[in-house]
């Protein structure tokens, strides 16, 4: 095997001390090729790092261990520390540098074979020693600087694969293939800051990892015989990340807070892939300069609009970004509200409304923004009107238009060395010389879901339905389907771009799914009921994925009413889940989420400490959120045992509480894009029907409503230059068939309005409890509400 080969797969490495240096000797799956890399200790506030360009064999590497330690036997020799997976980067704050490794790691997946791990443990490793520790500043800055990251745990949603490039979707690996370097330079690799420092030097990634935050599921389904590999992957932006109410809108770069990139990749689990389906979509905070005050005894701080971008220049280049990444079109879902009898989000669906309008002005039509604004809180209150079933029209609708990815692997491809596909998928992700290292064995990563396996959805909605047949057999003749790009993208946000945002992000996903399984021959329409296994399954998944990302950003899980009401949970327990879920938002808003940020912005590298400077939680730092005693003291209790890296030489305990990272950012001029490809005319769905009776709907270009809206308002509102209005909210019968699903009549928008009387004794007490004060007891008890 080439020295190349073994060089893409470095997966396993051992740590060395001696006196003067440490030595990591690196190696692939079947430890037959290894690399040395050495770092000096005797300057520790400098990066001194140097790698051996010699592969040596399993034999040649006890050697050069034994030579290495007769030249530091004066010293003491060179001892084991530890294995590890990979090194995180490197940091420093007023002194020496660390340098951060995974000491443990999880298999949560694979993508085509290629496994997908899960940060388990980590180590922080001081590169100073006995003789010039001494020398070095060990104030208690330092020590509070050490603290503050260590409140950041690495075990919670960080995911990385050695072998495939899972911070990039399948498409954007097919199709513009990146290497290297370009890799950590994306959006979504979150230590790209702790890993450029050794990058720089040794201008190669070999020896690091690239960690992505936010989501990773995957199970596998058994669908009319056919074993169906579903994985769900939400990727956080880098780029303006940070906790609710700290990073609101969008900054001067265009760069928006709690931007996500969603993947649903679909394909064959079988001994050589033959087929493969991915899809994306996105969640932003809404471009515009506003804010929310965090407040200790408001729980619906006002929101502010600032009036510092008129020309709207940062909302166009974060369409621009878009554009970049995803093509054309870009379909914008906002679903906040329309009417209030206190002007707080129709402030900003007014001002957004104006600013898409102005935008679009000075863009040729096919560069035009779709959009649609549709309130979903007063949608899901009305009786008339079944939340998930319009949610569903319009993601028809967004995919007419933007399409997805689909790939079929030739016949030719198909032997027994199947994953051998770098020359057809040009990234290199090809040849699976890095199998699942010997730490980890075949790790459950089904996560509960065994029912998931055991179900047997077959062909499209209805149970008559057989399997579609295999359009890749036609005659008795291998025939290959064409290759599908996705052109564009849709971008759903409300306010906190949560809990709403996931409700429709799982109608999209849903319909997203019956595309990709008709496409795999798996359904014989592309359609699938929201009352079958299927959709359950899959709503599960989303729920998940609303859970984790709201914890992230907003500190609770996400209010799941709808989720929760469609599965006939009782209204009672829907409420106090929800009253419980609002008050741990609120709880984390108000007192962690200053420490979250600037622990964020520390691990993140937008504030470098210096000697001599002001430090991070000082006025006179320049950080935008500064923190104060008491909530130093707050986060001490609250962080849990070691919890992204310990400074002793083995690996972290994985017990503790669950880690409160939050944020999102990630973004860069080296992003790969989608094909932008000449968006078609608009492509039409058919008038369907509302009702709740057990229906299911196809679109149809014969129905198509088109609308052509420059800076007026169309259908005297404005509410859309993408669908009708008339036509998505219509409740007629001129199809027999629409896709069915109970009526859902929840609110979505406040977390607690249905308790009529106030709280319970025992939820006041449990406030009580908490060492709130009396005025947040009385708003509880005034049945106000908290969630957006």
């Amino acid at each position: 095997m080439a020295a190349a080969e073994a060089d893409s797969c470095l997966q396993s490495f051992e740590l060395y001390e001696a006196e003067s240096k440490f030595y990591i000797l690196g190696t692939n799956t079947d430890k037959t090729l290894w690399r040395l890399l050495t770092i000096d200790r005797m300057e520790p506030s400098e990066l001194n790092v140097d790698e051996d360009s010699t592969v040596h064999s399993q034999s040649d590497c006890l050697d050069l261990l034994k030579v290495l330690d007769e030249d530091h036997r004066s010293t003491g020799g060179v001892k084991f520390v530890t294995n590890c997976f990979g090194i995180i980067g490197f940091i420093k704050f007023l002194g020496p540098y660390y340098m951060l490794i995974i000491t443990e790691q999880r298999k949560i997946g694979d993508i085509f074979g290629h496994p997908v791990y899960q940060v388990t443990k980590t180590a922080m490793i001081e590169l100073s020693n006995s003789k010039t520790k001494p020398q070095l500043i060990n104030s208690k800055d330092e020590n509070r600087y050490k603290k503050l990251l260590q409140t950041i745990d690495l075990r919670k949603d960080f995911f990385f694969s050695h072998s495939y490039h899972i911070m990039r979707s399948f498409q954007k690996n097919f199709s513009d293939p990146k290497e290297g370097w370009e890799l950590y330079d994306t959006m979504f690799v979150w230590n790209e800051f702790l890993t450029r420092g050794i990058r720089n030097i040794l201008k190669t990634t070999l020896w690091t990892v690239a960690l992505v935050y936010g989501f990773f599921k995957q199970d596998k389904l058994a669908i009319c015989g056919k074993d169906i590999m579903l994985t769900l992957i939400a990727r956080r932006s880098r780029h303006y990340a940070g906790t609710r109410y700290l990073k609101r809108g969008v900054n001067a770069e265009g760069r928006v807070a709690n931007d996500v990139e969603t993947e649903q990749i679909v394909y064959e689990d079988m001994l050589g892939p033959r087929q493969i389906s991915s899809v994306v979509q996105n969640r932003g905070s809404i471009p515009l300069f506003w804010s929310q005050e965090t407040s200790k005894l408001n729980l619906k701080p006002d929101i502010i609009l600032h009036e510092k971008d008129k020309n709207y220049e940062a909302t166009r280049l974060h369409f621009e970004n878009l554009r970049k990444r995803y093509g054309n079109p870009i379909i914008i879902l906002n679903l906040i509200k329309t009417r209030e009898k206190r002007p707080r989000e129709i402030i900003l669906r007014r001002e957004f409304d104006r600013a898409i309008k102005i935008i679009n002005s000075g863009l040729p039509g096919e560069d035009h923004l779709r959009f649609l604004h549709w309130d979903l809180h007063k949608n899901s209150q009305s009786k008339s009107t079944n939340a998930l079933q319009v949610l569903l029209k319009v993601a028809f609708e967004a995919l007419n238009l933007t399409e997805f990815f689909y790939y079929q692997v030739s016949p030719a491809q198909r032997t027994e060395d199947y994953l051998n596909l770098s020359a057809t998928l040009k990234n290199g992700f090809g040849p699976h010389v890095c199998d699942d290292n010997n730490n980890c064995g075949n790790a459950d990563y089904v996560d509960d879901l065994d029912d998931i396996s055991q179900d047997n959805t077959c062909g499209s909605s209805d149970p008559g339905n057989g399997i579609a047949k295999d359009s890749s057999e036609v005659n008795g003749s291998a025939q290959i389907k064409p290759l599908k790009f996705q052109k564009g993208v849709l971008r759903t946000n409300c306010i906190d771009c949560l809990d709403r945002t996931n409700v429709a992000q799982y109608a999209y996903g849903l319909a997203a799914l019956g595309h990709q399984l008709h496409a795999l021959g798996s359904l014989e329409s592309p359609e699938v009921h929201l009352d079958s296994p299927l959709s359950r399954h899959l709503m599960h998944f989303y729920e998940r994925m609303g859970d984790t990302l709201a914890l992230q950003y907003g500190g609770s899980a996400a209010h799941n009413k709808i989720f929760s009401a469609k599965r006939g949970h009782l209204k009672f327990a829907i409420q106090s889940q929800e009253f419980f879920r609002t008050l741990q938002r609120y709880y984390s808003n108000a007192y962690m989420d200053a420490y979250k940020q600037a622990a964020i912005n520390l691990f993140l590298g937008y504030f470098e400490p210096q000697v001599g400077k002001p430090a991070l939680w000082e006025p006179e730092s320049g950080d935008e959120h500064v923190l104060d005693d008491d909530t130093s003291k707050l986060m001490k209790r609250a962080r849990s045992d070691g919890s992204i890296l310990n400074k002793s030489k083995t690996s972290m305990s994985s017990k503790g509480p669950n880690g409160m990272l939050n944020s999102a950012f990630t973004g860069s001029k080296k992003e790969g894009q989608y094909p932008n490809q000449s968006s078609d005319s608009m492509h039409g769905m058919s008038s369907t029907s509302d009702s709740v009776s057990k229906l299911r709907y196809t679109p149809t270009p014969s129905h198509v409503k088109h609308i052509s809206c420059e800076l007026d308002y169309c259908n005297g509102s404005g509410d859309s230059n993408f669908l009708d209005l008339d036509w998505l909210s219509a409740s007629d019968n001129e199809r027999s068939k629409a896709i069915s699903t109970p009526d859902v009549n929840i609110p979505t928008d406040n977390a607690v309005d249905d308790v009529s009387s106030g709280t319970t004794d025992d939820q006041t007490i449990d406030i009580q409890a908490q060492g709130l004060s009396k005025d947040f007891v009385q708003w509880v008890n005034q049945g106000e509400a908290f969630w957006y």
